[in-house]
């Protein structure tokens, strides 16, 4: 069953809202820009993690400097899960973070 549009947004405006608070709770010098449904974080040393509601699709994009992941939204579990390897959002969102700046940050909940 596909989500709902409203649903979708709603969604996605929960974990941008969440991913949000986990930076802004963390200790990392980031800088996050929220405008038109896409979440840019942007780290100290110029890289950054991009997610994004791709809506035709109900899909969460996910753009980090290792790749591009798509994720789907399991009502089973309630979690974001990627497309191809499964991976849980929090859990990608840990290791590019990790990969990224060095530091080990938890998105639980996600």
């Amino acid at each position: 069953m596909s989500l709902s549009e409203a649903r979708f947004h709603d969604l996605l405006d929960a974990v941008q809202e969440s991913v949000e608070d986990v930076f802004d709770d963390s200790d990392l010098d980031v800088d996050l820009e929220n405008a038109a449904g896409v979440l840019t974080v942007r780290f100290e040393n110029g890289t950054q993690v991009i997610l994004s509601r791709q809506e035709p699709l109900r899909q969460l994009w996910v753009a980090a400097r290792s790749g591009g992941f798509h994720f789907d939204y399991d009502e089973e579990s309630a979690r974001w899960i990627c497309d191809t390897s499964e991976e849980p959002l929090a859990e990608l969102l840990a290791r590019v973070t990790q990969e990224q700046t060095g530091e080990n940050l938890e998105f639980d909940g996600l």
